[in-house]
C-alpha cells in the first residue's frame, strides 16, 4: 500500500471496495492518520459519507461609530493641542488666540478695536516701529483688528500648515513663518512711507503659500502628478483671489506681496536644500 504522498495515497483507496474504506474510517484510531484521512476524502469523493461543513469566517468586528461630541473633541485637539507630527501650527494658533482673549478680557472690543488699542498691543506703526521699537515686526503677526480677522488667519493657517508641518517640520515651518512674517511687516512700514498701522498674520501666511510652491514645483513633497496639478492649482488660486480681493477695502496687500517673496525666494529654497540634505 504506497501512500507516501496524497497523490499516491488517493489512486490506492480509489480502487478499494466501499466495504474496506468504511471499516478503515471507523478504526481510523489503529492505522496512521494518512490512512484513515484518505479513506474518509474518497468516501466523501463517493457521496457515502457527508462532507464536513466549513464553519464560515467570522464577521470582522464593525467600527465604533464616532458622535459629532467625538468629533469635535478630536478636531479641537487637533487644532489646539501641540502633539506630533503637529507642533508649530497649534502652538502659533494657541498663541494668536491667547492674544486675543487677552484684548478682549481687558475691555477691547472683540470686534472692532480701536487703532490706539491695537498700538498698545504691538501693531505695526511705521512711527514706532522704525524708531526704536523694532519688536513691533513680529508681534503685529499676533494682533488682530476683530474676531472675523483672526478666523480667517486662523482657519488658512490652520488648513496650509498642517500639511506643510507633517511634510517638512515644526521648526522649518516656524522659520518659514517667522521669516515670512517680518519680512511682510518691513514691506509694509517701507512702502507706506506716509505711516500705517497694520496687523495680522496674513503675510506670514503668503510666506507659507510661497514654501508650499517651492515644494511643488520642486518635487519635493511627494504627490503623483495628478494631485500635484491640483494642488499648484489651488495655491495659486488662494494666491491671486486673496491679492485680488486686497485691491479693495482695508486690506494691505503689500504685506501679502513681502511675505509671499520671502517664501519664494528665501525660505522655500532654503528649506528645500536641508530637507535635501537630510534625506
Amino acid at each position: 500500500m504506497d501512500i507516501s504522498t496524497p497523490e499516491a495515497a488517493a489512486a490506492y483507496f480509489a480502487e478499494r471496495p466501499d466495504a474496506e474504506l468504511l471499516y478503515l474510517a471507523q478504526h481510523a484510531g489503529q492505522y496512521p492518520p494518512a490512512v484513515g484521512a484518505a479513506a474518509v476524502a474518497e468516501l466523501q469523493r463517493r457521496e457515502l459519507v457527508p462532507v464536513a461543513p466549513t464553519a464560515p469566517a467570522p464577521a470582522p468586528p464593525e467600527a465604533p461609530t464616532e458622535t459629532w461630541g467625538q468629533l469635535l473633541r478630536q478636531l479641537g485637539k487637533g487644532l489646539f493641542w501641540p502633539s506630533p507630527p503637529y507642533i508649530a501650527v497649534p502652538l502659533l494658533i494657541d498663541l494668536t488666540v491667547l492674544v486675543w482673549l487677552a484684548m478682549v478680557l481687558t475691555g477691547v472690543s472683540p470686534t472692532t478695536p480701536t487703532g490706539h488699542e491695537l498700538v498698545i498691543w504691538g501693531s505695526n506703526v511705521s512711527s514706532l516701529t522704525l524708531h526704536g521699537q523694532p519688536w513691533r515686526l513680529v508681534t503685529s503677526l499676533f494682533v488682530h483688528g476683530g474676531m472675523t480677522h483672526l478666523l480667517l488667519n486662523m482657519f488658512s493657517l490652520w488648513l496650509l500648515g498642517l500639511m506643510l508641518e507633517q511634510r517638512v517640520g515644526a521648526w522649518r515651518l516656524l522659520a518659514v513663518y517667522l521669516a515670512s512674517g517680518i519680512a511682510a511687516s518691513l514691506a509694509t512700514v517701507w512702502y507706506h512711507a506716509s505711516g500705517i498701522n497694520s496687523t495680522g498674520a496674513s503675510g506670514a501666511i503668503f510666506g507659507l503659500y510661497g514654501f508650499m510652491l517651492v515644494l511643488l514645483l520642486s518635487k519635493k513633497m511627494v504627490l503623483d502628478k495628478s494631485d500635484r496639478r491640483a494642488m499648484l492649482g489651488l495655491i495659486i488660486y488662494l494666491v491671486l483671489s486673496n491679492l485680488i480681493s486686497g485691491l479693495t477695502g482695508n486690506i494691505d496687500n503689500i504685506a501679502h506681496v513681502g511675505g509671499l517673496l520671502m517664501g519664494l525666494l528665501i525660505a522655500g529654497p532654503l528649506a528645500v536644500f536641508s530637507m535635501k540634505k537630510e534625506a
